[in-house]
């Protein structure tokens, strides 16, 4: 689950900038005053605390790429934004690959920051 969005900027081009485990949105501070002058930029907190209460759907409650990939892509459908580019560090520039194999039409670019292997 992702947590706190929100757009700063305005441009034709959107900027996806999304922090990897155990960051959060604050780690793109020092960088959103001048990416936000020329660009839309979306920024997100991803919940790694998911609830230990998950019920038959044990699933949801699990760390996966794959899971991390679907909640982009909805929160993607949700700001109604495609041809984005997308800025993963660490772990989301995985995140990033797998939900741009999933949704290409929602990717323009990925730029991975330190991301880690599979």
């Amino acid at each position: 689950m992702y947590l706190n969005p929100r757009i700063v900027g305005s441009g034709e081009r959107t900027l996806v900038l999304s922090h990897g485990y155990g960051g959060s949105q604050a780690i793109w501070d020092m960088m959103l005053p001048h990416l936000a002058r020329r660009n839309k930029v979306l920024l997100f907190d991803w919940d790694f605390s998911s609830a230990p209460d998950a019920g038959e759907k044990g699933e949801q409650n699990c760390y996966t790429f794959s899971r991390f990939a679907d909640e982009l892509v909805a929160l993607m459908d949700e700001m109604k934004l495609s041809g984005v580019v997308y800025v993963g560090h660490s772990m989301a520039g995985m995140v990033g690959c797998i939900a741009s194999v999933k949704r290409p039409d929602l990717f323009a670019h990925l730029v991975l920051v330190g991301a880690s292997p599979r």
